[in-house]
């Protein structure tokens, strides 16, 4: 798995959605934790970037290979905080590995069998395209730095929604630098997605009145790409769920409710986070174990 490990305190790992990897678990962390305090271990799931597809391609799988990775950086417990297709590996470690996990968060999750959004389907064959001619992706990243305002309109449909996103100095550069980020090594990125699709067209109900940890949903009710029902399902069968509802949220409401997305989520933290061991580096670790 490629991890990247730094910060100290009670460990939270962070799981990018699709066309991510490592690069977008550090820009989901650097968005949702307001403040220093966490020991931050980031991924790539397997078909992204330096994660070989072969190591997991389930939920179940990767949910395996997170708590393989705790004990390769000898931590004891996390918190998982995950987006959008990261969704499923989360709630699986929850189920998979009760004892080690200590929170769950949810941000426009996938939370159990889903179809190809309309959205991804169409651009699809697109992507796929573009990953065999490598100056074209190096092209729409340059024109979504130099045109932020019309790289955004794909995810955030109200256009005073997105110019107040683009012009908030937390949230204006992140989101600035997610939408860029899919077209760098997009050839990297596309065996997972692939994957994430063809795994979720599969999945069965998960049993989410099993899991015993404390879960946060963040889901925005106009999301377009994971229907709001994924995340009014899992507040309503999850124990000690809780459910953030961003009103007229879409896909990236992360982003345009940051402020209050960060608030609530920092609260759901401290309430539930763990004394810290004194094992984490102040340094960020970039590695890829096996």
């Amino acid at each position: 798995m490629e991890c990247v490990s730094s910060g100290e305190g009670p460990t939270v790992v962070a799981l990018h959605g699709g066309m991510g990897g490592v690069d977008q678990s550090l820009l989901l962390a650097e968005a949702a934790l307001a403040r220093p305090g966490f020991r931050v271990v980031a991924l790539s799931r397997p078909g992204y970037l330096g994660t070989k597809l072969e190591l997991g391609r389930s939920p179940q799988q990767q949910a395996d290979l997170i708590a393989a990775t705790l004990d390769a950086l000898d931590l004891a417990q996390a918190a998982v905080i995950a987006v959008s297709a990261g969704g499923p590996s989360a709630l699986q470690f929850a189920l998979r590995h009760p004892q080690r996990c200590w929170g769950v968060v949810l941000v426009s999750c996938c939370s159990g069998h889903m179809a190809t959004p309309p959205e991804v389907a169409r651009r699809l064959p697109l992507m796929l395209l573009m990953a065999r001619l490598p100056l074209l992706p190096a092209l729409l990243a340059w024109q979504a730095a130099r045109q932020p305002e019309k790289a955004a309109a794909r995810s955030i449909a109200d256009p005073a929604v997105r110019t107040r996103t683009l012009a908030h100095p937390q949230a204006g550069p992140l989101f600035r630098v997610l939408l860029a980020s899919s077209m760098d090594r997009l050839a990297q990125r596309l065996p997972g997605t692939l994957n994430d699709i063809a795994q979720f067209a599969a999945i069965d109900r998960y049993p989410l009145a099993q899991i015993t940890a404390p879960l946060l949903v963040i889901h925005g009710s106009a999301d377009r790409v994971v229907p709001f029902a994924h995340a009014a399902r899992v507040a309503a069968e999850v124990p000690r769920a809780e459910l953030m509802r961003i009103e007229a949220g879409e896909h990236v409401c992360l982003f345009t409710a940051l402020d209050a997305a960060r608030e609530r989520l920092g609260v759901f933290l401290a309430a539930h986070a763990p004394p810290a061991r004194a094992t984490a580096s102040p340094a960020p670790r970039h590695t890829t174990a096996s």
